[in-house]
């Protein structure tokens, strides 16, 4: 396991992030707690610090995972449950946005951990965790197998008995708390996101775009949308994350990375660059190197917004950082042009 660096403990609210929190590694996991609504940010380890997130909700001792990271974060999830002051026996659900390796890869390893945990996910996204074999195999020929092993571990299959296929209005019960769940397709059909009444906030997956600390600036979070292969759909993107600001929410928990507050703004962003995204897309479309010329056109539009955004970071560590989510973006939307093609 990498080694973690304790993290400053957060006093003022910045705008677009709402620290009002704090960050503590204990046993080698990075958690930071948003105390009075008893929700804790798990560094999972995937990618990186500050990458990709799960959470701990709690109420009245009972407990709830939201995604999971991979087969490696296992001992980083564990030892979050007892820096929480919780044995994994008080788990009672692994709630799963959906069944990308980076949010659900390491639900089969930590469920034998968790003896009384039940894994909620989408119907369609069901059959993939009781049978990974199709997930292993597609992202065994994008990564390959040495990057698999070394970033994803082995993904182990989810007993059929403890999964429950939950989709639109669905609810989870931790004592009085009430989780309730929609489905909100554009990322991937099967993608679910989870609404906390008591802290009105959204657990949104990857629906509500990435947002990565290191690009926060006094304008508080940079955002911007994710378009990864191979289910992107725009139009089904806009209209889940207007179903997200339905609800008046006070904050969205990411997982890529972490609580952001002052929601409104960000989703006109994510708006803005949706349509952006696709008119690239579209203008692309017939070029002979389209996925070249949409890997450029994608990095000139997030390094303008970056620089608008005043991010710190200057033009050359700006595209380091994104480099990985402009090269998925140009994929997903190259799978959405074929899909359009084939579909007239």
């Amino acid at each position: 396991m990498r080694k973690l660096v304790p993290v400053a403990t957060c006093t003022t609210a910045t705008p677009g992030l709402g620290l009002h929190c704090s960050s503590y590694s204990r046993r080698g996991v990075r958690m930071t707690a948003t105390a009075e609504f008893n929700i804790h940010t798990i560094d999972t380890g995937f990618g990186g610090v500050q990458f990709d997130a799960a959470y701990l909700v709690v109420q009245a001792q009972r407990a709830a995972l939201i995604d999971c990271g991979t087969s490696l974060s296992v001992p980083q999830m564990l030892a979050a449950v007892q820096a929480a002051g919780l044995s994994p026996a008080q788990v009672e659900w692994l709630i799963l946005t959906h069944v990308h390796l980076d949010h659900a890869g390491g639900a089969g390893a930590l469920l034998r951990h968790l003896p009384h945990a039940q894994v909620l996910v989408h119907p369609r996204g069901a059959p993939h965790l009781v049978d990974p074999t199709r997930l292993i195999a597609g992202a065994t020929a994008v990564y390959g197998e040495a990057d698999m092993a070394r970033n994803y571990g082995i993904i182990e299959p989810v007993p059929a008995e403890r999964v429950v296929a939950a989709d639109e209005g669905h609810t989870v019960m931790l004592g009085e708390r009430v989780l309730r769940i929609i489905e909100t397709p554009g990322h991937a059909r099967h993608h679910l996101c989870v609404w906390d009444a008591r802290s009105r906030s959204w657990f949104t997956g990857d629906t509500f775009g990435l947002s990565y600390r290191q690009l926060d600036s006094a304008r508080g979070a940079f955002i911007l949308p994710t378009s990864s292969p191979v289910q992107f759909e725009p139009e089904a993107m806009l209209q889940s994350i207007a179903r997200l600001m339905d609800a008046a929410p006070q904050a969205m928990y990411l997982t890529h990375y972490g609580r952001v507050t002052s929601p409104e703004p960000l989703a006109q962003a994510l708006d803005e660059q949706i349509h952006a995204m696709t008119d690239i897309a579209l203008g692309c479309a017939q070029r002979p190197d389209r996925h070249r010329c949409m890997v450029a056109a994608l990095t000139a539009l997030y390094l303008e917004r970056a620089r608008q955004h005043g991010c710190r970071l200057d033009d050359a560590a700006v595209e380091r950082l994104l480099t990985t989510d402009i090269e998925l973006n140009a994929q997903g939307l190259g799978c959405w042009l074929d899909r359009a093609a084939r579909t007239g």
